[in-house]
C-alpha cells in the first residue's frame, strides 16, 4: 500500500539542461542520497566534486551507439517500476541485484529547440529522446513511491520538502510531479508529432496540441470564466514572448487583442514608414500609416476616438518620446511595439496602469502556421492566413480603372481587411482607415455602420464632411448583392477591392460602372470568424 511519506535514498540524474544541476546534486549528496547520472551530467557532477556512480556500472553494459542505448535496462527500470511493498517485486529486485530508483531528474534533449533552429532532418532526429520519456514514465506511473522532476523550476520544491520531512517526500508531492511530468511527455511527443506531419502528411490521423503555462490568469472573458495562458515554445514575435516593462499582468481579453493588434501592426513593412493599429475586441478601430509613427497614431486614433479608449495599440516601429506623449492622453490598456526609447518608457512609467510590451521584432506575416478553434467535441485546423494580394494580382472590372493614389489605398486596405471580424468593410483614405463596419450578419449594414461611424467622427473632429468622401473600400469577401457597393458609394467611396465570384457580379460591376466606381477583383477572400 502507498505511504505518504517515502525516503530519498538514491537519484538517477540524466539531464540535456544543467542549469541548477550542481548546487541541487550537492544538496542531495549533503543528505547522504547517492547518485546515479550517465555522460555529461555525470562529468558536470563530478567536476563539482561529487561522487557519481555510472548507471552503465550498474546496468553492466555501456553505453553504445552514439548513446542512443544507456538507460533502456530493466535493472534501471525494475528499480523505478518495483511496488516497494509487494512481495513479489521485493523478491524479483533481490534476485536480480535491482536496487530501489527513488528520485529521477530528466529533462529531455532539446528537441523544440533543435527544430526551432532550423536544424537539419537527420539532426533533428537525433534529438529526439527515447530513454529519457521512458524513465520519466515509468517514474512518474511509480509515484506512490518515486519522484520525478523534469523542470529546474521544481528543485527547490523537493529539496524543501526533503528538508521538512527528515529526506522523505509526500504522496501529494510525489502525484504532483507525476502530474508535471506526464505533462511533459505530452509535450514533447506533441512537438515530435507536429514536426513530423510537416515532414510527411499535413493531414496526420491525429493532431495533438501542447503548452507549458505562462501565467495563471485572474479569470477568462467574464468574471466567473476559469482561465490560464499557456505558451507554444515558437520564437515568433507577439504577446506571447514580448517583455513586459510596466503595469498589471495582463488579462484574457488583453492577450487576446494585443495579439490581434500586433499581427494587424506587423503586416506593415517599417521599412516603408511608420504604422499604428489600434484594437479593440479583437476588431481594428483604426489603422494608418504615417510620415512619423506619432502621426501614424494620430491618423488610427482619428478613424473612431470613442471605441479607441481603452483600446489596445500596436505600432510596426520602436516607441518614441512623441508618440507616447500622445498616446498617454487617453486611457490606453496596452501599448505593444518592437522596443522602445528609454524616453518614453520615462513618460510612459507616469501611468501606472498602461502596460507596455516590447517585442525583438515583428512578427513574420508570411510564415506558415496552424490555427486552431475548439468546437464540441473536437477542434478545427486550418492553415494561418497569410494570403496576400499584389497589384499584379488585381483584375479591373469596371470601366474606369483606378488611380495611382486609389491603388495604394485599395491594397492597404484589403491588408486591413484580413484581421477584421467577417463580414468586413473597410473604408481608407490616404492610407488611413477612416471607417470600419465589422461581423455583422449582413454586408449591407457593416457598410453602412462604418459610413455611420465616419459621419459621427467628422461631427467630433469638426469636418465639413465625413473622410468617407473620395475614400475607396475593402470588402473580405464578395458582395452577394449590389446594395452593398451602392451604399459605399454614397458614403463617398470612389473605388472598390473585392475577391468577386457572386453570382451577381455583372449586376455589382454594372452598379460599380453606373456610380463611376473603379472595382478591382483579388480573386482570394479574407474570411475572419
Amino acid at each position: 500500500m502507498t505511504t505518504d511519506l517515502y525516503p530519498v535514498r538514491r537519484a538517477l540524474i540524466s539531464v540535456s539542461d544543467k542549469t541548477g544541476l550542481v548546487p541541487f546534486g550537492q544538496a542531495l549528496a549533503a543528505r547522504g542520497v547517492e547518485l546515479l547520472s550517465t555522460g555529461g551530467t555525470a562529468a558536470a557532477l563530478r567536476a563539482a566534486g561529487l561522487t557519481v556512480k555510472d548507471v552503465a556500472d550498474v546496468t553492466g553494459y555501456p553505453e553504445m551507439m552514439d548513446g542512443r542505448v544507456k538507460t533502456l535496462h530493466p535493472v534501471v527500470h525494475g528499480g523505478l517500476l518495483a511496488l516497494r511493498d509487494n512481495a513479489d517485486h521485493r523478491a524479483a529486485m533481490d534476485e536480480h541485484g535491482i536496487g530501489a530508483i527513488d528520485l529521477v531528474v530528466v529533462n529531455l534533449y532539446p528537441f523544440e529547440e533543435t527544430v526551432a533552429k532550423g536544424a537539419a532532418y537527420d539532426e533533428v532526429i537525433e534529438n529526439i529522446d527515447i530513454g529519457g520519456p521512458a524513465m520519466i514514465r515509468s517514474a512518474a506511473k511509480n509515484h506512490g513511491f518515486v519522484n520525478i522532476v523534469v523542470d529546474v523550476e521544481d528543485y527547490d520544491v523537493v529539496l524543501a520538502e526533503l528538508e521538512a520531512n527528515d529526506g522523505k517526500t509526500t504522496y501529494a508531492l510525489r502525484q504532483r510531479l507525476a502530474q508535471t511530468a506526464y505533462g511533459r511527455t505530452a509535450a514533447y511527443d506533441t512537438a515530435v508529432s507536429t514536426w513530423m506531419a510537416a515532414q510527411v502528411d499535413g493531414t496526420p490521423r491525429r493532431r495533438s496540441f501542447a503548452g507549458t503555462l505562462a501565467q495563471g490568469l485572474r479569470y477568462g472573458e467574464n468574471p466567473h470564466q476559469g482561465a490560464a495562458f499557456y505558451t507554444d515554445g515558437s520564437a515568433r514575435p507577439g504577446v506571447a514572448t514580448a517583455k513586459q516593462h510596466q503595469g498589471k499582468e495582463l488579462s484574457y481579453n488583453n492577450i487576446n487583442d494585443t495579439d490581434a493588434a500586433f499581427e494587424l501592426v506587423s503586416e506593415f513593412d517599417p521599412a516603408q514608414g511608420p504604422a499604428c493599429a489600434i484594437i479593440k475586441h479583437a476588431n481594428p478601430c483604426g489603422v494608418s500609416r504615417g510620415a512619423t509613427l506619432k502621426e501614424a497614431y494620430s491618423r488610427a486614433f482619428d478613424c473612431d476616438r470613442t471605441s479607441a479608449f481603452g483600446g489596445i495599440i500596436a505600432l510596426n516601429q520602436p516607441l518614441d518620446a512623441d508618440t507616447a506623449r500622445e498616446i498617454t492622453g487617453i486611457f490606453t490598456e496596452v501599448v505593444i511595439a518592437p522596443g522602445a526609447s528609454a524616453e518614453a518608457m520615462e513618460i510612459f512609467s507616469q501611468k501606472k496602469n498602461l502596460r507596455l510590451l516590447t517585442t525583438d521584432g515583428l512578427a513574420p506575416a508570411d510564415a506558415a502556421a496552424l490555427a486552431v478553434r475548439q468546437v464540441a467535441g473536437g477542434f478545427l485546423v486550418q492553415d494561418k492566413d497569410i494570403g496576400r494580394i499584389t497589384r499584379e494580382d488585381l483584375k479591373v472590372v469596371t470601366k474606369r480603372a483606378p488611380s495611382e493614389q486609389e491603388l495604394n489605398d485599395l491594397l492597404f486596405a484589403w491588408t486591413v481587411a484580413k484581421h477584421v471580424k467577417s463580414n468586413a468593410i473597410i473604408y481608407v483614405k490616404d492610407g488611413a482607415t477612416v471607417g470600419v463596419g465589422a461581423g455583422q450578419m449582413s454586408r449591407v449594414d457593416s457598410t453602412r455602420i462604418a459610413a455611420r461611424k465616419a459621419q459621427d467622427m467628422a461631427e467630433a473632429l469638426g469636418l465639413s464632411q465625413p473622410l468617407t468622401q473620395e475614400s475607396v473600400v475593402a470588402s473580405d469577401a464578395f458582395f452577394p448583392f449590389a446594395d452593398g457597393l451602392i451604399t459605399a458609394a454614397e458614403a463617398g467611396a470612389t473605388a472598390i477591392i473585392q475577391p468577386g465570384g457572386s453570382m451577381r457580379d455583372d449586376e455589382v460591376i454594372a452598379a460599380a460602372d453606373e456610380a463611376g466606381l473603379a472595382m478591382v477583383l483579388t480573386g482570394m477572400r479574407h474570411f475572419r470568424h
